[in-house]
């Protein structure tokens, strides 16, 4: 499996950021192909949380869910629970400037199950390269614009 992987620096500290991009109610906001977030188990801020994520993609939506494991304050991972189609993401936060700003680094690849192991490579992958950098750059623009977390 190949990753994919992308980085943001955000003129916001580590602490913040860390807060707000691990709060998955945030994803529909710079998050492109994120429609709906609905939680399953787990409370904000707990060390595991179990979510369903709906991502329209060409003329569908399609459900994921998703664990979410944090390691604050710096790294989180992202893991599709079932599905043709099973995210894993593994995130971190670098401080930058003392603290002041902070690098954003994502790496996420794909399990394919069934019909998944033709979607993944075919078309996943291709939508989430194209669309990663435009999140990235939607995530910096929120935060840097003050967004409360």
């Amino acid at each position: 499996m190949s990753r994919i992987n992308g980085s943001v620096d955000i003129a916001r500290p580590p602490e913040e950021v860390f807060a707000y991009i691990t709060d998955p109610s945030h994803l529909p906001d710079w998050q492109e192909s994120a429609v709906r977030v609905q939680r399953i188990s787990g409370t904000p801020g707990a060390a595991s949380q179990r979510f369903t994520v709906t991502r329209h993609m060409g003329r569908r939506d399609f459900d994921t869910h998703i664990e979410l494991t944090l390691d604050p304050p710096r790294s989180w991972h992202v893991h599709g629970t079932d599905g043709p189609v099973r995210p894993d993401l593994e995130g971190t936060i670098e401080p930058l400037d003392g603290g002041m700003r902070s690098r954003v680094r994502l790496s996420v690849d794909f399990e394919g199950h069934g019909i998944g192991k033709a979607l993944v490579p075919l078309v996943v992958k291709r939508h989430v390269r194209k669309e990663m950098p435009r999140d990235e750059e939607q995530l910096k623009e929120i935060l840097e614009r003050g967004a409360p977390v």
